[in-house]
């Protein structure tokens, strides 16, 4: 079924020249909009401080969490498996998990905790992010799944951690 869904998405890569660049931009320059709204949390008050604190915490441990798993579970890429539309070069490294999508995810869900409008934009372009990672052919919809559900449990660790520690 992972295989199929992944086809469905993919198989409109290369045919529109306007979403196949959204696309590209979605899953290699968005990250820096979110590093953008961190830095605007960290300088704008005590309050927004403490959440892009906890943000960069939770992205942070996506990022020790993403290396432990692929030395332990490793799943191929489907422009290794199969011909598919591929639109940037990508890392042969396992396909799982999608360190864009769990940094993307962390961030916003962090945000979302503490001010959910911004939140819920973060989340959404989150979930852009994520499918462009398919569009673009270096996921499976399993791994963009896995993966924002992975760095969503991490930013709930961080910020119950952050309460117990702080009581």
């Amino acid at each position: 079924m992972n295989d199929k869904l992944f086809k469905i998405l993919n198989q409109f890569s290369g045919r529109t020249p306007f979403i196949d660049s959204l696309m590209i931009i979605l899953s290699n320059k968005i990250r820096y909009l979110f590093i953008f709204v961190l830095i605007i949390m960290w300088v704008r008050n005590k309050f927004y401080k403490k959440v892009a604190l906890y943000a960069i915490l939770s992205a942070g441990l996506t990022l020790i969490i993403n290396p432990l798993i692929k030395l332990f579970y490793y799943k191929s890429r489907p422009f290794l498996k199969s011909r598919v539309g591929i639109l940037i070069p990508s890392k042969t490294d396992s396909t799982f998990p999608s360190k864009h999508t769990l940094l993307t995810f962390a961030i916003s869900t962090t945000i979302f905790i503490y001010e959910r409008v911004l939140g819920t934009f973060m989340w959404i372009l989150s979930v852009l992010t994520g499918f462009s990672r398919i569009w673009v052919g270096h996921h499976y919809p399993i791994d963009i799944v896995g993966s924002a559900i992975i760095a969503t449990i991490t930013s709930l660790v961080v910020d119950r951690a952050a309460h117990y520690l702080k009581n």
